[in-house]
């Protein structure tokens, strides 16, 4: 049973840390309860599997939900926030595996393995079953020992295990695995309109508009006419006003989902521009 792959050390949600900047190579995550992870930047290819519960990820204006026993593979450089619901036992697992682009550079070279054509499908997709996938997965039972890291040689196998497996079974995704190419210069207002929820940093938003820090900060004052950060704050707070007056949402749920990380933050910001504290709305 895939539920039963991975008992015990629930709370343990990565099993090699890296930088800060980087996703470590595996990552267990598990809750008891509805969890939202809010916004996260995905830096590198995932290849996971939901071991339990349900979990639906918001990712390029779409939403994608996996059950139990799904894999998925995800592209990087990818903005994306969850929603993971617990199974009826009360737990939601995932297992997922990072693919960095320094390993993928070497497979590449090793192989002769280059992009065909450039990559037109989703961001997003849900992998059809496969044996292959199915022992990769049993396959890391015992990495978790307990100790919470595993050795860089070890991962490294495993990375590249993962990489030959998906290819194995979806070739034609060596036209973005092997991808290096970084992200161009796209439309920044339709870009900010889209992806202002998500909290992360302006160096963020401007790589993945392809431009340097003071190009995007300058290009955003030609468009907003005004900063980034006054900008984003004020149209999080304009949404979160509609939802809490309009919707008739919960105060605890609209600040996550506005990209607010801090309830007492969102709650100030909110007073100061309405004259009211968000609870008056809802």
């Amino acid at each position: 049973m895939l539920s039963n792959l991975f008992p015990g050390s629930y709370y343990r949600k990565r099993f090699q840390e890296m930088e800060d900047t980087q996703l470590p190579h595996v990552i267990y995550a598990c809750y008891s309860q509805k969890n939202r992870q809010g916004e996260q930047f995905i830096p590198a290819h995932i290849f996971s599997l939901q071991l339990t519960g349900v979990s639906d990820m918001h990712i390029d204006g779409k939403t994608y939900r996996f059950a139990e026993g799904e894999f998925r593979f995800v592209r990087r450089n990818k903005l994306a926030s969850y929603t993971k619901w617990p199974a009826e036992n009360g737990l939601y697992e995932s297992l997922a595996i990072s693919m960095d682009q320094q390993t993928l550079r070497e497979i590449s070279e090793a192989y002769d393995l280059h992009p065909d054509k450039p990559y037109t499908g989703e961001s997003v997709l849900k992998l059809r079953p496969h044996p292959l996938f199915q022992n990769y997965f049993e396959s890391l039972r015992p990495y978790q020992n307990g100790s919470g890291r595993i050795s860089e040689t070890l991962t490294g196998v495993k990375v590249r295990e993962a990489v030959m497996i998906l290819l194995e079974v979806y070739p034609e995704l060596k036209n973005v695995l092997f991808d290096f190419s970084e992200p161009g210069k796209i439309d920044l207002e339709a870009f900010m309109n889209t992806h202002y929820r998500y909290n992360v940093d302006i160096s963020r938003f401007a790589y993945l508009t392809g431009r340097s820090l003071a190009s995007f900060k300058r290009d955003f004052e030609k468009v907003f006419h005004t900063s980034p950060n006054k900008w984003l704050q004020q149209k999080r707070l304009e949404e979160a006003y509609f939802l809490l007056k309009e919707r008739k949402q919960k105060v605890g749920d609209v600040y996550l989902d506005v990209g607010f990380k801090d309830l007492s933050h969102f709650s100030f910001a909110f007073k100061k521009a309405f004259g009211m504290p968000p609870s008056q709305l809802a």
